[in-house]
């Protein structure tokens, strides 16, 4: 079974990039493309105002209209491709989450309409990233930049969680026929330590750095890979800055040292924020039943 790739669009700029991306994202891995509108309100726009007013409302003809308009755009861009477009009765957030399950990645716009001017990243898109069964690709309108241009970036602290992300930015680096850099951040107090020999040999940024490109071209000969170790004040200012000039940066959900309990880690968090790049939150697959 092909299980598609999803998208989440409500016709504001931010998710019509997203649908573009998507549409790339599908076309590269010779899958289908499916559009999704979650037309509820999370806070309830469109419930019946009555208990009179039973069962939900039907889908807008505006809603239809948009997704249409959206398909129309992507097919004359990428004939070829199949696409299928739904509206579903429930918050977009929910409603991308439940599709995550039977999806081979979701893509969000980094804000929808309604979204605040002053926020990075919209309340939708921050709740598919943070519960996604199957991995996330967060998206803005590009700035004058042709989107696709340069390597993909994958972050390199010798998590499990970092292994997934470097697993699957080798994929996608190979997909797009670029360069695959891995990126160790040097920050602060660890820096220094690596610098004066007390870090332990197996977390020393070489060996790190080498274990990782090891990882990457597991399979994959004809991958160019690069290691690099920046240092900086943070991890997350390091990787931010890294992401300028790159086609993708990919994460893990959760670094070293980062709470088992959280859903996001924090270097995870300031990506999807403030990267110069699309951001792939590298979720594990967990399927429905």
């Amino acid at each position: 079974m092909n299980r598609p790739v999803v998208v989440g669009v409500d016709g504001s700029p931010a998710s019509l990039a997203a649908a573009q991306e998507a549409a790339r994202a599908a076309s590269a891995r010779n899958l289908p493309l499916r559009l999704l509108h979650g037309y509820l309100h999370p806070l309830g726009y469109g419930v019946p105002l009555t208990p009179y007013d039973l069962g939900l409302p039907a889908p807008t003809d505006a809603g239809q209209q948009m997704l249409e308009r959206a398909v129309n755009e992507l097919a004359d861009r990428w004939p070829g491709l199949h696409i299928e477009a739904a509206q579903v009765a429930g918050g977009p957030g929910a409603a991308l989450v439940e599709e995550s399950q039977r999806a081979e990645l979701v893509v969000v716009g980094s804000r929808g309409l309604g979204g605040f001017g002053g926020l990075l990243l919209g309340s939708v898109s921050a709740q598919v990233v943070a519960h996604a069964r199957c991995p996330v690709l967060v998206v803005r309108p590009s700035e004058g930049t042709e989107p696709g241009r340069g390597p993909v970036l994958a972050g390199v602290d010798g998590s499990e969680s970092a292994a997934l992300a470097v697993r699957y930015a080798a994929d996608e680096a190979l997909r797009r026929g670029v360069e695959l850099v891995l990126v160790h951040a040097e920050a602060g107090r660890h820096a220094e330590e690596a610098g004066g020999g007390r870090v332990a040999p197996e977390e020393q940024p070489s060996t790190l750095l080498a274990g990782a490109v090891a990882t990457a071209r597991d399979g994959r000969p004809d991958l160019a890979v690069t290691g690099r170790t920046v240092r900086a004040g943070s991890a997350e200012q390091a990787l931010i800055e890294a992401s300028q000039g790159a086609a993708l940066i990919v994460v893990g959900t959760r670094g070293r040292g980062e709470f088992v309990g959280t859903l996001l880690g924090s270097v995870s968090q300031a990506l999807v924020h403030h990267a110069h790049c699309p951001v792939l939150v590298a979720h594990d697959y967990r399927r429905a039943d």
